[in-house]
């Protein structure tokens, strides 16, 4: 047996790449001493093992993030896949299957229709009827004489106590 080589049963790596085929995907923790996958019934460090071959040969790609791998097969990935396994061009990974939405993003207003000469958001930034916006708040909201300043809050020099 040559050095860096794993010896694995058939039948974990057959489960192992059908997982991998089914989702398009697939997440293993780094603690190669786990004795079981949790979305296959074989041992992790089977699970890494395999993936490691598959990467140095470019049929996934491999992220790292928070003792976690996370692998994405690659279009050679598929096709290798699909000869291993002996599955037909129609069986696709779910990453590449479509969603079907069945109801409209936006749902329909029912109910009067609006009238066309008021608008809320216009109405809103004029601040309605009988409001004044530029007394309420902003700049001119309090006449120059109002404005007091107290000492002993936030950098400075301390207020002197002869006031």
């Amino acid at each position: 047996i040559p050095a860096g080589k794993m010896l694995m049963p058939k039948k974990n790596r057959v489960a192992i790449y059908e997982a991998l085929f089914k989702d398009g995907v697939l997440v293993a923790e780094k603690k190669l001493v786990m004795e079981k996958h949790p979305e296959t019934d074989v041992p992790n460090l089977h699970v890494v093992k395999a993936m490691m071959s598959l990467k140095s040969r470019g049929y996934v790609k491999e992220q790292f993030a928070w003792r976690h791998y996370y692998w994405y097969l690659t279009n050679e990935g598929i096709q290798y896949l699909r000869d291993f396994l002996h599955l037909p061009p129609e069986i696709v990974p779910s990453t590449l299957k479509r969603q079907v939405r069945a109801e409209p993003t936006r749902p329909r207003r029912d109910g009067p229709p609006r009238p066309q000469g008021a608008s809320d958001r216009q109405d809103y930034r004029r601040g309605g009827p009988g409001t004044d916006k530029k007394a309420d708040s902003g700049a001119g909201a309090t006449a120059p004489g109002d404005i007091q300043f107290r000492g002993g809050f936030g950098r400075g020099k301390p207020a002197s106590s002869d006031e």
